[in-house]
């Protein structure tokens, strides 16, 4: 018997709005701040949450790197990989391993830094 329930994955940020933007562009869904912008939830349209909460000083993970863990990710299941490609970037993020255009899936950060995965779907 489970223990727990998975609420919702918080990312932390610099900007919650503009990372919330991000994302909202990326996976669709409607954005919710608190007034003073410090947690922003996404609501996704197969009513999953994805949320964006402030950190001061934040530092964002590298990939790869052994001393300097990604600690997660997000793998986002797409029809055409060379489409998304050219949204993603388009919206801001920056491509860390997508030359190898034989694979099935390719790496890159969002606007804050946060490594994901566009993947065939």
């Amino acid at each position: 018997m489970a223990l727990a329930t998975l609420g919702v994955v918080v990312l932390d940020c610099p900007d919650p709005r503009k990372l919330a933007g991000f994302y909202a562009e990326v996976l669709g869904g409607t954005v919710k701040a608190e007034e003073d912008g410090s947690w922003v939830s996404l609501k996704l349209p197969d009513g999953q949450d994805l949320a964006f909460q402030a950190a001061p000083g934040f530092v964002p993970p590298k990939w790869p790197a052994a001393d300097a863990s990604q600690q997660f990710h997000l793998d986002l299941d797409v029809e055409d990989l060379d489409a998304a490609e050219q949204g993603v970037l388009a919206l801001g993020a920056t491509a860390l391993d997508a030359g190898d255009r034989s694979r099935g899936w390719r790496v890159y950060a969002d606007p804050a830094g946060h490594p994901f995965c566009l993947c065939a779907g």
